[in-house]
């Protein structure tokens, strides 16, 4: 562990409550981390064995894994998610992810493709701000990923012990449910974490109370002797030097706090020491170029030293596309995120519900025209009518379409620019089309009729929201134009610094020593329906990986 001044170990970041060390239904979970700093009390210059940038879905268990044997210095740009219900509380799911500001845990961009986005900015990353869903990979994406399949199941345990459990499903979400099934997509898995085809119930970092139980609470794992995390914590540069065979060795981080002073933190001279980057797919591309790794000519045009001339940095990003239909009601349905999903063999998109009441859509200040399908020239929406809104939601899988990530602005601070390509391989939008025909047999289908005759103007719902008519069911040339106009994000993103382009199948950075990155960035295809569960796997497995490597060696 490194060796802290007084003032440093006295400006510990309180985190309020005592809690349970392990996964509980009684309440909020505030773990009382006694290794919690804020960046602008930390000694200008440390040095520890591990120096991991981002606290987030991925950094949290792996710096919690590497703890058990070295000293782990965990750095966070944004700040604690503990005491926040806006995080913690489900029935903020939505106006959480929409806040935006110079600290808010969500950062908002917007791709070059016009299509609003959000960045986490907190500890436990994306797990802060995400409807919740928790399932595996399936098992072909992990053998393509030649991983190995018992570590992987450990690590998927180590995680649900923690975080995960089983939702208990209200009307919408079983009405969904049995309606994928009516409409063929079989068998009924039940309730599972497994990625297969067919209809399940997959998992939930909310908790039945509806708490949500983050990457942070991860930490929980961690030997607190050897874990340092600092909050506000932004770095802005991996430091190298040239080794004896011309690679670029690794050796520190430049970070600045939020007073804008810089800090050095480097690694102990021990054999095995390393960098690991795991800022996300927005994040860890953009740091990598700042640092010197990339493409020659961009980093040349923003008068960056090149350290490796790599042009594959910042390619490769893809972000699943999701449209959806919405679905105004005049009865009371449950508050739920994303509880039910139907996987078909048959083409590559999921098919995903989620509910809210009219008083969230008040709260985050949904404009009318977007919920209400009953007069497209003078819409109004009376909330004294309208209890709840319900939304069906195609994810489609892969994706095949991918784009790029580039630097963009003078300095570090500038956000990098992003394009995704949305539908711009065929393939994608074939998928599309077969997904948005699945929500619709699923909205018209008897499971969810006793539910949905109370809907406001149901046969209008695609006229008028997403000018797509009634008769247009059948037009796939309509429903690829329907596809194409309301794409949004699904905050999958992914790619950047993808494995055997720019790190190898050890996620050490090609061309460099003491380098790795590991998180969402290093991926190819979005790992089963939703992302979460398989990148804070990731983070478990690779600690594990590099332990048993570091240890066997006696360093």
């Amino acid at each position: 562990m490194a060796i802290l001044p007084s003032v440093f170990l006295c400006s510990k970041v309180a985190l309020l409550l005592e809690a349970p060390s392990i996964f509980s239904h009684s309440g909020p979970h505030y773990p009382h981390y006694t290794f919690l700093y804020n960046a602008t009390s930390a000694p200008l210059m440390t040095e520890y064995d591990y120096i991991i940038v981002g606290g987030g879905t991925a950094g949290c268990p792996l710096a919690a894994t590497l703890s058990q044997y070295y000293s782990v210095l965990l750095l966070e740009r944004g700040g604690s998610p503990y005491g926040d219900p806006m995080i913690t509380d489900q029935v903020n799911f939505a106006a959480d992810l929409l806040r935006d500001g110079p600290l808010t845990p969500s950062q908002t961009f917007t791709s070059e493709d016009g299509v609003l986005n959000q960045r986490a900015r907190v500890l436990g990353g994306g797990t802060c701000l995400n409807a919740g869903f928790f399932t595996h990979a399936s098992r072909p994406y992990v053998r393509a990923a030649g991983w190995d399949e018992g570590l992987v199941h450990d690590a998927y345990r180590w995680v649900e012990g923690v975080v995960a459990s089983f939702p208990q499903l209200g009307p919408w979400q079983t009405a969904v449910r049995n309606g994928l099934l009516e409409v063929g997509i079989t068998p009924d898995n039940g309730r599972t974490f497994e990625h297969l085809y067919g209809t399940k119930v997959g998992g939930s970092i909310f908790d039945h109370n509806g708490h949500r139980h983050t990457a942070a609470n991860l930490l929980e794992y961690a030997d607190p002797n050897n874990l340092t995390v600092l909050l506000f914590a932004t770095v802005h540069r991996i430091l190298t030097h040239t080794s004896s065979n011309g690679s670029a060795h690794a050796f520190g981080v430049l970070y600045k706090d939020l007073n804008g002073v810089e800090h050095q933190a480097n690694l102990t001279q021990r054999t095995g020491s390393e960098v690991i980057v795991s800022a996300g797919a927005m994040g860890s591309p953009h740091l990598l170029m700042w640092s010197g790794i990339g493409p020659a000519a961009q980093l040349n045009a923003f008068n960056i030293s090149v350290v490796v001339d790599n042009p594959n940095v910042g390619q490769g990003m893809r972000d699943n596309p999701m449209n959806a239909l919405g679905i105004p009601l005049t009865q009371s349905i449950e508050y739920s995120a994303i509880e039910v999903v139907g996987i078909p063999q048959t083409f590559g998109a999921f098919i995903e519900t989620a509910s809210m009441n009219a008083a969230n859509l008040v709260s985050l200040q949904v404009p009318t025209a977007l919920i209400s399908p009953c007069n497209a020239s003078a819409i109004s929406l009376n909330f004294d009518t309208v209890t709840n809104f319900a939304a069906l939601l195609q994810k489609v899988a892969g994706p095949v379409s991918s784009g790029e990530l580039k630097l963009n602005g003078s300095d570090f601070t500038s956000p990098p620019s992003v394009r995704f390509n949305y539908y711009s391989d065929p393939e994608d939008l074939r998928s599309c089309v077969a997904g948005t025909r699945t929500m619709l047999d699923v909205l018209y289908s008897r499971a969810l009729a006793p539910l949905v005759r109370d809907a406001i103007c149901l046969p209008a719902v695609l006229e008028i929201l997403y000018s797509l008519t009634p008769s247009g069911r059948d037009d796939d040339a309509e429903i690829a134009s329907f596809c194409k106009r309301t794409v949004r994000t699904i905050w999958h993103y992914h790619g950047g610094c993808v494995v055997g382009k720019v790190v190898d199948a050890d996620y050490r950075v090609l061309g460099t020593q003491a380098l790795r990155v590991i998180d969402g960035s290093t991926f190819v295809n979005s790992p089963g329906t939703n992302p979460q569960a398989t990148v804070m796997m990731l983070g478990r497995y690779m600690g594990v990986q590099i332990l048993k490597e570091r240890l066997s060696t006696g360093h």
